[in-house]
């Protein structure tokens, strides 16, 4: 193969979808390798509101890449997914949470300020219905074309697969879930 013959682009739209486990831990390798080449990265977080492991991790890291990583977490959590939603959130304010993290992702994409933008999550809230294939469509189009983008979760919309560079299906052959066990702390969150 002649590489030669090959260009590279400015920017690329990554997905990590799929019902298996490491969509969120492939987003975090990706961050890693982005700020070991000196990138600016943003990393927005949907859905996971409550203390998981990553958050600790990034927090952890922002002390050391201070002017290279911005985090924000969005979201109030699990949403009519498998009876796992907090009963004391409305579906309202999970809409609300939802169009915040949002607007604060399109606005870090749009900036030019990072690149790369990490949308851990958001398939997720586009399947649930709290933003629309619209909404992340816009996200796609929108985005500075310097910035490259990563959107995790699950079903993302296979019609907009034609939009992306990079699409990972994370499938899963066996889950302990399945078998009515419980997420295990450092491992599944």
């Amino acid at each position: 193969m002649d590489l030669t013959e090959f260009s590279q682009k400015e920017s690329v739209v990554i997905v990590y979808t799929g019902e298996g486990k490491g969509k969120t831990s492939a987003a975090l390798g990706l961050m890693g390798r982005a700020l070991g080449n000196q990138f600016k990265v943003a990393f927005i977080q949907f859905i996971k509101y409550w203390g998981v492991s990553e958050h600790i991790f990034i927090r952890n890291l922002q002390e050391i890449y201070s002017q290279e990583l911005y985090f924000y977490k969005g979201g109030k959590g699990f949403y009519q997914a498998q009876g796992l939603s907090d009963p004391k959130i409305s579906p309202k304010q999970h809409l609300k949470a939802a169009r915040d993290t949002y607007t604060k992702a399109l606005e870090l994409a749009k900036s030019g300020l990072y690149d790369l933008v990490i949308c851990d999550e958001i398939n997720n809230a586009v399947h649930d219905g709290l933003l629309s294939i619209t909404d992340l469509e816009n996200l796609i189009k929108l985005k500075n074309p310097k910035t490259s983008l990563c959107l995790t979760g699950r079903d993302f919309p296979q019609e907009l697969i034609k939009r992306t560079d990079i699409v990972t299906n994370m499938t899963k052959i066996k889950h302990h879930f399945d078998d009515h066990f419980l997420a295990n702390k450092g491992i599944d969150f």
